[in-house]
């Protein structure tokens, strides 16, 4: 029985020397990368998406005058025109028959006048010599006015169906490029402003149409610095800010603002882009990586590397914003050591250790 005892409270005694396996903690530091704050110049931007659009005189869609069968159309899609070149040959029979017909009406009016002009002339001369009657004359000259009024009415018309007729031959108003052709030789069009021949644009006169939210207008201000980026690219091509609207629609929620590149753009018309207009500048501030701030509820907190080899909480106020940082106005000083990678779900006070 004795023995039996002594191995009992050996048995006990050796399971009690033993921790649980739920109690035990680690102590391995939390690898993270921080740095280190210094004054600089933080930029307010107002940001908002847009499109690469041809300046207005630098986008023109051509159409027929009337319904026609094109003739000649010379110039391919992707292919360069100089003034002058030939876009669109169109043949619309009705405008030659037209031209003709006003052309002889005018010459007919003329005609008239002539007449007129030559009876009044007449008719002067028998007055004087007591042979005609005032009255005769009277009516001379109101047959002049007549004919005159006519010649001048039947001269516009024919003017008119001269211009119109010739629109039948299309030539380029400026230098650029054809940027949509839907038609081809032999084709009949309509003239419609859906039935689009030919699209040309000037490449060199690209701007960005972009949609700021009218609550951010206030802070748009023209000639100020432009980040124009494409989805996905952090390189942004750099321009200015070119118009803003003077009134807006009371219900609409966006406006156009123009913004012209500082040079050549790589970006063809018609790019879905997103632009960061500078608004304001803040001198001598300090600033984080946006996602450097972790936020609860209403606050915002980052962590601090501490001298202690800690990560330590520190709750900061936020100034300018952009898409990539963010203004501390309050709760860091010059010099601190912020964490920006390894700070999400790492604990307040916890060990870490610092990587290149």
């Amino acid at each position: 029985m004795t023995r039996r005892y002594a191995l009992g409270v050996l048995v006990v005694a050796a399971a009690c020397s033993h921790k649980p396996v739920e109690e035990v903690e680690t102590t391995a530091a939390a690898a993270v990368k921080t740095v280190t704050l210094a004054p600089k110049t933080v930029e307010g931007v107002v940001s908002a998406t847009g499109i690469v659009s041809a300046a207005p005189g630098a986008d023109w869609t051509i159409t027929a005058p009337e319904p026609a069968r094109i003739v000649e159309l010379p110039k391919g899609e992707g292919e360069r025109v100089k003034p002058g070149d030939l876009l669109v040959r169109f043949e619309i029979p009705s405008l030659s028959t037209d031209v003709a017909t006003r052309r002889g009406e005018a010459e007919t009016a003329h005609a008239r006048v002539d007449n007129a002009q030559s009876n009044v002339t007449r008719l002067t001369t028998l007055v004087q010599h007591g042979v005609a009657a005032q009255k005769e004359l009277e009516d001379a000259r109101r047959e002049l006015a007549e004919a005159r009024a006519a010649l001048t009415q039947a001269e516009s018309a024919s003017q008119n169906a001269g211009v119109l007729a010739s629109r039948t031959v299309v030539r380029a108003r400026f230098a650029g490029v054809i940027a949509k052709r839907a038609h081809n030789p032999g084709d009949m069009v309509e003239a419609s402003a859906s039935d689009v021949i030919l699209r040309v644009i000037d490449p060199s006169r690209l701007q960005v149409v972009a949609a700021v939210a009218i609550a951010d207008l206030r802070r748009v201000e023209i000639g100020r610095p432009v980040r124009v980026l494409v989805p996905g690219s952090d390189q942004p091509e750099i321009g200015k800010v070119l118009t803003r609207p003077a009134a807006v629609d009371p219900a609409g929620v966006t406006a156009d603002v123009r913004i012209s590149f500082a040079g050549a753009t790589r970006f063809a018309a018609g790019t879905p882009v997103r632009v960061e207009i500078v608004a304001e500048q803040h001198q001598h501030a300090l600033a984080v990586p946006a996602d450097a701030v972790l936020h609860e509820d209403e606050d915002a907190f980052v962590m601090v590397a501490g001298a202690d080899n800690k990560a330590h909480k520190r709750k900061v106020e936020i100034g300018l914003t952009t898409p990539r940082e963010a203004e501390i106005t309050n709760g860091l000083k010059a010099g601190d050591a912020v964490v920006v990678q390894g700070h999400q779900g790492l604990p307040d006070g916890a060990a870490i250790t610092i990587t290149p």
